[in-house]
């Protein structure tokens, strides 16, 4: 296969990944992907990312692949899964360039695609097991997808030894902790830690370095993750259901989806954009007319929405 590898756009436990140019003429590839590379010795988990990105098929919240390769370079032996190439960097890079926190009407954004993310991801039969800023990637265009299946699995299916940990430690839920179980329950946690990070700026876990203690405070008692006192009633009682001990009990992504937290951010979204395009000086008749034409939109996407609401009951 043709193509150059680039410059380092991160790393992490199990593969590194690059930036990779491609010909121009090439049907298959982009003319710029990012490769994710490992040694082809310890290359399941890539592997493993590989065959669940092929199952999952295409959504518009998950990360695509294009294909796999094998390389040798230095003497190494290397397999290589081509991604498309996310210029935003991650979550965890926009907080950095957000100062430490995200704005309420980011959270609210980027936490509606993770959950129809999550919601596309779990009907196909399958749980990511490590939702985190740094797994969630950030398009030119300020879309976002869910990335890093390398520890996922599918639902129901016991995979690798029993007590094994999955995940980072500090986004497990209680079950995983308790009995190692990783079903679609577990992403739910995750995604109200990740909520927490976007806010605060800081892990929603408990502040704890020694494993261990960190273990069973997640695990055991009532001892729940800290919810910001700067947030929103709606967005507090979003965290609360993604924060229930038991799994049985803890919100799904379908339901999360209705919240209000974030069922209304696609009509606010566009209200914001059409108010950004209004003039900010004296009015003219043309500028009267438009300014008319932005109101008959703000009233048909309401009618639009309210008839949505309506069907979806």
């Amino acid at each position: 296969m043709n193509w150059v590898r680039g410059h380092s756009l991160g790393s992490g436990s199990f593969a590194t990944v690059y930036l990779a140019k491609h010909p121009e003429d090439s049907v298959t590839f982009p003319q710029l992907t990012a490769v994710k590379s490992s040694n082809l010795h310890d290359s399941y988990s890539l592997q493993n990312e590989k065959q669940i990105l092929d199952r999952l098929g295409s959504s518009p919240h998950v990360i695509k692949c294009f294909g796999q390769d094998k390389t040798v370079e230095n003497d190494e032996e290397y397999y290589n899964i081509f991604l498309e190439y996310a210029s935003g960097g991650t979550l965890s890079d926009q907080l950095e360039k957000h100062g430490g926190k995200l704005p309420d009407n980011l959270v609210r954004r980027y936490t509606r695609s993770v959950v129809e993310g999550l919601k596309y991801i779990h009907k196909k039969g399958f749980v990511h097991c490590d939702l985190k800023l740094p797994n969630i990637l950030v398009f030119e265009n300020g879309n976002i997808k869910i990335s890093d299946f390398g520890l996922a699995k599918e639902t129901g299916v016991e995979q690798g030894e029993k007590w094994q940990p999955r995940g980072t430690p500090m986004i497990m839920s209680p079950e995983a902790v308790n009995d190692s179980v990783y079903e679609s329950s577990a992403d739910i946690w995750a995604l109200g830690c990740a909520v927490v990070e976007m806010i605060t700026g800081e892990p929603a876990a408990w502040n704890e370095s020694d494993m261990l203690m960190l273990t069973i405070r997640i695990g055991v008692g009532e001892e729940l993750p800290k919810i910001p006192e700067e947030l929103s009633q709606e967005g507090k009682d979003f965290l609360e259901k993604c924060f229930i001990k038991d799994p049985l009990r803890r919100w799904t992504a379908d339901m999360l989806f209705k919240h209000p937290f974030i069922s209304d951010v696609e009509t606010v979204s566009v209200v914001n954009e059409l108010v950004d395009e209004l003039p900010l000086s004296s009015p003219s008749p043309k500028t009267y007319f438009n300014m008319l034409i932005v109101f008959l939109l703000l009233v048909r996407h309401c009618l639009l929405f309210q008839m949505n609401g309506v069907n979806k009951k």
